[in-house]
């Protein structure tokens, strides 16, 4: 499984209902695992972004269906991130010419 950070921001939408928001995540996991994912941690922040998560899913195209499909909800816009644990970076790292 490839894991994914995704950067939320609420749209105006998004915040006007936000207290539909921890049902909206329920939602949204269930979406995460039709797509054969999982969503995994996810941290309310503050600064640049509402909300960083953390999912896995089997490849960077369902990663894909799952952002479209969230962000085409109109709630959160969302920055995706492709992340590599240290052991892939050392891989990674350990095999440049």
């Amino acid at each position: 499984m490839a894991t994914f950070i995704s950067l939320v921001t609420y749209t105006d939408q998004g915040i006007k209902a936000i207290k539909d928001a921890p049902k909206r995540v329920d939602g949204v996991r269930l979406l995460a695992k039709k797509l054969g994912g999982e969503l995994g941690e996810l941290y309310l922040t503050m600064g640049g972004y509402d909300i960083v998560a953390f999912s896995e899913f089997p490849d960077a195209e369902a990663a894909a269906k799952f952002t479209l499909t969230l962000n085409s909800l109109g709630n959160v816009r969302t920055t995706t991130l492709r992340a590599f644990p240290e052991d892939q970076f050392r891989d990674i790292v350990g095999g440049l010419p």
